[in-house]
């Protein structure tokens, strides 16, 4: 969509469970050991060359599922991955983007009072999802999906606007007709306001869910971007 044009990018990310804490496990070497018959232990490990260990995590904030690991006789248990760490990796490497704005009247023009303002945004995987990733590390391979749930517009005039479908592009065939789905309408125009024109805002708000290692989650990153409207009185344009 043409709304790039005049607008600045901002990005900010926040998640809903901790995923920046550190895994840390207890491990404690089973002696003596189950016999070979126990195979949802062992799971296909040969006991004559394995060592058995029953690992305890926790992340800082809430106990992980505990469970048996085996390791080659004599070697030491390697630290377990954190599966929520990988999904945030997997979350880091979709390069999720603020809203790609469409907006009309259109930054650089002018819009009048009262009149309406149709807001929109592109529905790429960057900016809008669904936008999937992996990450793996220590065995475990995790997969996150992300995708927008709503987009609050800031309008710069005292009020804000939430939409939870992409918008309405307007087409000049609507005439003077409202969006369907995601707009305002001004009320005063912009040279009441420092600067002469309305910074318009709009922050999405990305949910990610994600699955792997034994484990499933959530996440939400936040993202933002802007343009300036210009919106004047309907006499000034004909002056």
């Amino acid at each position: 969509m043409s709304g790039k044009a005049g607008g600045a990018s901002q990005q900010a990310g926040a998640q809903d469970s901790g995923g920046s804490s550190k895994l840390k496990c207890k491990y404690t070497k089973i002696d003596p050991e189950p016999p070979a018959s126990a195979k949802d232990i062992w799971k296909g490990a040969d006991p004559k060359t394995s060592d058995l260990y029953f690992y305890s995590c926790s992340d800082g904030g809430q106990d992980n599922p505990d469970g048996f690991l085996t390791v080659p006789t004599g070697q030491q248990p390697q630290q377990q991955v954190n599966p929520q760490e990988l999904a945030q990796q997997a979350v880091d490497s979709m390069a999720l983007l603020g809203p790609d704005i469409d907006i009309n009247p259109k930054p650089g023009g002018k819009g009048l009072v009262g009149m309406p303002v149709w807001m929109a945004v592109g529905q790429s995987p960057t900016t809008w999802g669904p936008n999937t990733a992996s990450a793996s590390a220590g065995g475990i391979t995790v997969t996150a999906t992300a995708k927008v749930v709503k987009v609050v517009w800031s309008m710069g005039d005292g009020f804000s606007v939430t939409c939870t479908t992409p918008g309405t592009v307007y087409q000049k065939s609507y005439g003077l007709k409202e969006s369907p789905d995601c707009g305002h309408v001004y009320t005063h125009p912009s040279t009441d306001v420092p600067g002469g024109t309305f910074k318009v805002t709009a922050t999405s708000t990305w949910v990610i869910n994600w699955n792997g290692g034994g484990a499933n989650g959530q996440l939400t990153e936040v993202r933002s971007s802007s343009v300036a409207l210009s919106i004047v009185e309907s006499q000034a344009v004909n002056s």
